[in-house]
């Protein structure tokens, strides 16, 4: 189950609307989404959180790139919405030459090891991707998207169980998104 929740940054605070992430198929999407939300443009945090499996905050500000973190990228890559800022963070892992070299079967497996996606099991639909395979357990992105904001790159990988709730309270933010919960 997720819950993904927008907080656009306003002269009189933070606002927060619950929002719908079943349009969303790419970054662009979901950067989209936040800029309509925007005032002035001015900052607009994307919250996602997956049953305290991981939780990421992708930030926008105007027509900028996003800035993205994502608190456990392996277990990210395994859902769909995570997959997406796990695949612009660390790249989807396929291109021509991977895809050529795929081809030959030079997966690690000709010495006789058991194939990885032989016997997946992480509930997924196409196996996790390739991005899934190789993303690290642990945090990825931009470890300051925060820091301006009141928090520390250490306070964010700090950060475990209820972690949105605890971001939101250091903006000043803890009402505006519990009323959207």
């Amino acid at each position: 189950m997720y819950f993904a929740a927008l907080l656009a940054r306003t002269e009189d605070g933070w606002e927060a609307s619950d929002t719908e992430l079943d349009d969303v198929e790419t970054l662009s999407d979901l950067a989209d989404l936040a800029r309509e939300a925007s005032v002035d443009e001015d900052t607009v945090l994307v919250f996602i959180e997956q049953e305290d499996a991981w939780f990421a905050v992708v930030r926008v500000e105007g027509e900028d790139d996003p800035r993205i973190y994502v608190s456990d990228a392996a277990a990210a890559a395994r859902s769909s919405y995570g997959e997406i800022l796990t695949n612009e963070l660390l790249g989807d892992g396929r291109d021509d030459a991977t895809d050529d070299l795929d081809a030959l079967d030079l997966d690690g497996t000709e010495d006789g090891e058991p194939d990885a996606e032989e016997g997946d099991d992480d509930g997924d639909e196409d196996g996790g991707g390739a991005a899934a395979n190789d993303a690290p357990s642990g945090p990825v992105g931009d470890r300051l998207i925060l820091d301006d904001l009141g928090l520390s790159e250490k306070e964010l990988l700090a950060l475990d169980s209820d972690a949105l709730t605890e971001i939101a309270d250091v903006l000043g933010a803890s009402d505006v998104l519990e009323a959207v919960r």
